[in-house]
């Protein structure tokens, strides 16, 4: 599904994180005139900062993955950010100083390839959206690169990082220096 331009348009969602969404995003119809933004939050404050946004009226899109945990015989499952630490925003330049009065966010940072940034957070989103296993890849290696041949996540491009049973594809995110692993088997990659 291709936009204008041969592009594919970057996936929308409603703030709220509905059951079983996997990422919390509030995007302005026409949001061309928009760029993106890095913000680097105060530590576990990518929600805060996330709710506040939302309530300024800004774009924000925070990619998270479910959790589950047990605390003294009950299982607790909750939905923590992909990338901590970090939220992604779709702003005009003049509203930077509306998010620095947040008191959640330590540093704002420009995105300088404002097509590739898009690009590759649209695939990690999609790939959100599967049912494939995906976490956090806490660096980037170099390995083979593959195009994934069949499935929801058909012409997405990783690298692959390891290989025992099912293949693990990361899906970068230049900007910030890192990507999202999903695990898949290999006979759905080919190389390129």
């Amino acid at each position: 599904m291709d936009g204008p331009g041969g592009k594919r348009p970057l996936r929308e969602s409603l703030f709220a994180l509905a059951p079983g969404a996997r990422f919390w995003s509030i995007l302005k119809p026409h949001c061309m005139d928009l760029d993106w933004f890095v913000a680097h939050t105060r530590p576990r404050c990518e929600k805060k900062l996330a709710g506040y946004c939302a309530r300024e009226g800004l774009a924000v899109t925070l990619p998270s993955v479910q959790s589950v945990h047990k605390y003294r015989g009950k299982v607790v499952s909750f939905h923590k950010p992909l990338f901590p630490g970090y939220l992604f925003l779709r702003i005009l330049a003049t509203q930077r100083q509306l998010v620095y009065q947040s008191d959640y966010v330590a540093n704002l940072l420009t995105v300088t390839d404002q097509a590739l940034f898009e690009r590759q957070l649209n695939d990690i989103l999609l790939a959100l959206e599967t049912d494939y296993e995906i976490e956090l890849a806490p660096r980037i290696q170099p390995g083979c690169r593959v195009r994934i041949r069949t499935g929801p996540l058909r012409g997405l491009e990783g690298f692959v990082q390891r290989r025992s049973g099912t293949v693990e594809v990361h899906l970068r995110l230049d900007f910030i220096s890192q990507a999202a692993a999903v695990r898949m088997e290999a006979d759905n990659l080919e190389l390129i």
